[in-house]
């Protein structure tokens, strides 16, 4: 019982996560950069990554740069702005943002239950060893 709490406690984790990369996701919504100019670029908007871990059980959960991170936007009185006018935007979707956290809530009370459950089970195991 201990081994499914402590598969439970790293889905708690994961859910943390990726609730902590959303909201990064959402905090940093118009935090424009520069295309050219690494040193200015855009906000990088992040993901999680989840793996498992070994023969233990559980998940790895790590925070990766999500694909084509940036888009162009026309902004010419940007500081960041190319001789055209363009600058980059963090590719960021408010509404999958939003169902991320819906997901990682989700996530989250479901391992929650787990624990609660494993602690049950191993109450009624002492109760009937007594």
């Amino acid at each position: 019982m201990t081994s499914a709490i402590a598969i439970a406690l790293t889905g708690l984790n994961s859910s943390a996560l990726r609730l902590n990369a959303s909201a990064s996701n959402i905090a940093n919504i118009s935090t424009s950069g520069s295309l050219t100019d690494p040193d200015n670029a855009p906000y990088t908007p992040l993901t999680t990554e989840l793996s498992t871990i070994g023969t233990t059980g559980g998940v790895q959960t790590d925070f990766i740069p999500k694909p084509q991170p940036f888009t162009p936007a026309y902004d010419p009185d940007s500081p960041f702005a190319d001789e055209n006018g363009i600058i980059g935007v963090p590719n960021i979707n408010i509404a999958e943002e939003i169902v991320n956290m819906k997901l990682a809530e989700i996530t989250y009370k479901a391992n929650l239950h787990t624990i609660k459950v494993a602690g049950s089970l191993f109450d009624e195991l002492l109760d009937a060893v007594d």
